[in-house]
């Protein structure tokens, strides 16, 4: 009887590229939590603004698409290896600048290799999988929503004890950075396998866009969704259902711990139930808790649908990419890295759709587009079936279930 256990050389992979995404997710909070300080550090107007905070994820789909490129010659784990630290190192350097052109430098380069940061770290977690034959997807975006959960509690340190940018970036680079690195001495990412597919891919394993579409608009969907919490939440508890501030800071950590106790046992419902199932599941948990905040008395019950966004989106994006390796088995770096493009996309799109719509009509309609938007995934559900396929490390085995 064939051993289905996973290697040692697996288990250490899973575990260093964990590692990997909890850093980042870290980094990354550090960034999006302290955007006043940095506005209050340059002199930034509150109409330049924006065109900051667009050019970091335009620019980070310029550095997805890149990297679809680079890795046809490049492994995956050695553009992390490059990139993780470039990335940390340039928030570092958003913090310490002295002038608007420096900091327009540092967000330029973080958004490029955050880009390709992203896209390199799912492409390992998806050819993982593969070799691991389930799901373990949802664990790694578990660990991204840990660190974001630990940088943005960091963040809050350092707003509260008032302390300067670079006095709260440098300790945290100067740990972060050394720790991916040791991490990524386990990528499993074999020199072998990363030439084999791509020789496939030459071969005509070619990614279609017109396959690939579905996902990609779940993608942006889900990213909606997302960026309408991350910047709408506070404001919408404040100003519309009429909480005090401090009560109003709530409900985005009560979707991040929510997200990360859903991507935390996310992986074993996939197992039990399929991917399908956990998608369309996800999407009318997350509906539901846009009708919940849109219809919401009370900011109490506010807090109630914020909860159940997060349990519901928090399924929805590891799965994506996960359905993307699956459906282009050849070519999954390629569709990987062209998913990633529609992350960005949806938080270019969700932020501003929000407000506009709240603005010129009210903030509690607003909440219903998202909520639509993230129901017509229910539509596209089918994207996420199965296909057959080799799974495991070194050996085949046929499926009876789909492993996410």
């Amino acid at each position: 009887m064939t051993d289905s256990r996973p290697s040692r050389r697996l288990r250490q992979g899973r575990a260093s590229l964990a590692i990997s995404f909890f850093v980042q997710g870290a980094i990354f909070a550090l960034l999006v939590t302290r955007i006043p300080a940095l506005q209050d550090r340059y002199g930034i107007s509150d109409g330049l603004l924006p065109l900051f905070l667009a050019a970091v994820p335009i620019l980070a789909g310029v550095g997805s698409v890149g990297t679809e490129h680079l890795v046809k010659r490049i492994r995956p784990g050695l553009v992390l290896r490059v990139v993780q630290p470039i990335v940390s190192v340039a928030l570092l350097a958003a913090g310490s600048g002295t002038t608007v052109w420096q900091l327009a430098a540092a967000l330029a380069v973080f958004g490029l290799t955050v880009g390709a940061l992203d896209a390199s770290m799912n492409m390992l977690g998806v050819s993982l999988q593969r070799a691991y034959g389930r799901s373990i997807m949802l664990g790694f975006h578990g660990a991204y929503s840990l660190g974001g959960i630990a940088g943005a509690s960091l963040a809050w340190v350092g707003a509260h004890w008032d302390l300067p940018l670079p006095t709260l970036y440098a300790p945290l680079v100067a740990t972060l950075v050394p720790v991916a690195l040791i991490a990524s001495r386990w990528y499993v990412d074999r020199q072998a396998d990363h030439l084999a597919a791509h020789q496939a891919e030459d071969h005509g394993a070619a990614v279609s866009m017109r396959a690939l579409l579905p996902l990609c608009l779940v993608m942006a969907f889900a990213y909606i969704g997302d960026s309408t919490v991350s910047n709408w939440s506070a404001k919408y508890l404040e100003d519309v259902l009429h909480s005090s501030e401090q009560l109003a800071t709530v409900p985005y950590n009560v979707y991040m711990v929510t997200t990360l106790l859903g991507r935390s046992f996310g992986d074993f419902g996939v197992r039990r139930f399929g991917a399908v199932a956990v998608v369309r599941a996800g999407a009318l948990l997350a509906g539901a808790g846009f009708a919940v905040v849109a219809a919401a008395p009370s900011p109490w019950v506010g807090m109630g649908g914020f909860t159940l966004l997060g349990l519901g989106l928090c399924v929805l994006v590891p799965q994506t990419f996960a359905a993307a390796g699956r459906l282009f088995p050849g070519a999954s770096d390629a569709a990987v890295a062209r998913l990633n493009i529609f992350n960005y996309v949806g938080f270019l799109i969700g932020s501003p759709l929000v407000g506009a719509l709240g603005g010129a009509w009210n903030y509690r309609a607003a909440m219903l587009v998202p909520m639509a938007l993230v129901l017509v995934t229910i539509r596209y559900a089918r994207s996420f079936t199965p296909v057959p396929a080799g799974y495991g490390d070194g050996h085949e085995r046929p499926r009876t279930v789909d492993v996410g």
